[in-house]
């Protein structure tokens, strides 16, 4: 089919994933500044709809890999995103105990509690076309995609377009206007 055929639909899809997301960010910062919700509920949230908001390079083979490394502070929370699924992907949460297989992840979610060792991290995954995500100070300016921080209660996030597109992936512009910062 040729892309003007599918564009009802495409279109469909994007508005679908608007409200969405619209939705999802302000009922989660709403939620977490009055403090009704844990933290980390609020940033799984977060990285459903950045998974979805997402394009990679080649098609995913049914199964989007979620990938936590370091300490996962998400506990069940996380695993709720199996039963949810983006583009007809179904989503797998695993947990690494080491970068080995880290390529097969096309997020990786890199906790605090591994940050020190951002540069090695970064270092083997690169040239994948892998989302890296983390939760602490200054990551996107190090070269993590995107980057949630908690302030005033609020989280926020921000994105390095640089390092999105030097592994080939396609960040919404949708998603990039509600960043609070953008690293070209």
């Amino acid at each position: 089919m040729s892309l003007i055929n599918n564009l009802p639909r495409l279109k469909t899809k994007l508005r679908h994933r608007l409200i969405t997301l619209f939705i999802g960010l302000v009922l989660s910062t709403q939620l977490l500044a009055v403090n009704h919700i844990n933290e980390y509920q609020v940033k799984a949230a977060f990285l459903y709809n950045f998974i979805a908001f997402t394009q990679w390079p080649d098609d995913i083979d049914q199964t989007l890999n979620l990938c936590i490394y370091g300490e996962d502070y998400f506990g069940q929370e996380i695993d709720k995103l199996q039963a949810k699924s983006v583009d007809n992907n179904n989503i797998k949460v695993i947990r690494l105990t080491s970068l080995e297989k880290s390529k097969a992840c096309h997020v990786l979610f890199i906790s605090k509690s591994a940050i020190d060792d951002l540069p090695n991290i970064l270092a083997s995954v690169r040239g994948e076309s892998i989302l890296t995500i983390a939760d602490s100070p200054e990551a996107a300016s190090k070269g993590v995609i995107i980057n949630m921080n908690l302030t005033q209660n609020k989280i926020n996030f921000e994105v390095n377009l640089e390092s999105a597109r030097s592994v080939r992936l396609d960040i919404s512009s949708r998603l990039l206007q509600l960043a609070t910062e953008v690293y070209q």
